[in-house]
């Protein structure tokens, strides 16, 4: 019995730290958890963060605390998540730009597909091009005419290099033949500021940053990049329509844990988030601001991450940008 004893409680001994790690994920959350997002509050990450924290802490019974980390286009937060502790308690709201930081940044602190772990896609929103009311266009193909009649004098402002404004700029200045000059800004917010002062020309900013200064009459929506019109733009063209065939472009917003995070945890906030995204309420909030639920599996995510890499880097190869 003695000798059978010892490889017994060797055995527990091993077992019980999985035992007890086991029954820590199955009741996870048991303390706040901070969702890490990298842009800076008041702009439509920040707005969708804090749509899905609240629902996410309603059905969780625990805190979602947006943390807001903005620099370098969204890679302070993305870096801070993929180094943080994977116990499921700091995720992170990536978006499009960060596959296209892949190929933008000549070097990046973290591995995006390495380090950090998909949970699920939250929402996609299309973007839209608007132009100040002054100036004398009410169609893209207008847009096209002036440009081409005013050399040199259109400028396109983005909310930074190797933004999807910035690239929605680049895929129309291509596909148009028109020449129009680059103004990058610090966000979307100074942007727009100096479009609706005529400062820049035109912009392709996406839904939830564009739609209060559109139905205000602030700005006018010339086109969604949505391969669809949209129905909280009634009207309004898509840009295929408008002349531009093939030109589709959006963005995309999904939930991120550090990689070694338990699958058990992944799969707890998948199963809530594609609950929160059935929630009416909450979809009519995502309505409001121009965005799609989205949903479904981690692995589908994880799919779309990865075609998505080589689909922005051919774009931002062709536009010579890069960033250090």
């Amino acid at each position: 019995m003695k000798r059978l004893a010892l490889p017994l409680l060797a055995a527990t001994a091993l077992l019980l730290p999985l035992l007890g790690k086991a029954q820590s994920d199955s009741h996870y959350p048991t303390k706040p958890v901070r969702l890490i997002i990298g842009y800076a509050p008041g702009g439509s990450a920040d707005s969708l963060a804090r749509l899905i924290a609240n629902r996410l802490s309603v059905q969780m019974g625990q805190t979602f605390v947006v943390d807001n980390r903005p620099g370098a286009a969204s890679s302070i937060g993305a870096n801070a998540v993929a180094k943080s502790n994977p116990d499921g308690y700091t995720i992170f709201l990536g978006s499009n730009a960060n596959t296209i930081n892949v190929t933008l940044y000549k070097k990046l602190p973290f591995d995006l597909q390495k380090d950090l772990a998909p949970i699920g896609l939250v929402a996609s929103f299309p973007n839209i091009m608007v132009v100040s009311p002054s100036l004398p266009v009410k169609s893209v193909s207008d847009f096209i005419a002036y440009a081409k009649a005013h050399p040199n004098a259109v400028n396109y402002g983005s909310s930074g290099l190797g933004s999807s404004t910035f690239i929605a700029g680049e895929m129309f200045r291509s596909m148009a033949g028109i020449e129009m000059q680059h103004v990058q800004y610090k966000g979307s917010a100074p942007a727009l500021t100096d479009l609706m002062a005529g400062q820049v020309q035109v912009m392709f900013d996406n839904a939830p940053s564009v739609l209060p200064f559109v139905q205000s009459g602030k700005l006018r929506a010339l086109a969604v990049t949505s391969p669809q019109p949209q129905g909280f733009l009634p009207g309004v063209p898509t840009m295929t329509s408008s002349g531009l065939p093939g030109y589709e472009i959006s963005s995309w917003y999904g939930l991120f844990a550090p990689a070694a995070t338990p699958s058990a945890i992944v799969a707890a906030l998948n199963k809530e988030l594609n609950i929160a995204l059935q929630d009416k309420s909450l979809r009519e909030k995502l309505a409001a601001l121009g965005a799609t639920p989205e949903g479904g599996t981690a692995e589908a995510f994880k799919a779309h991450v990865s075609k998505e890499i080589p689909k922005w880097a051919t774009l931002i190869r062709n536009s010579g940008a890069s960033a250090e």
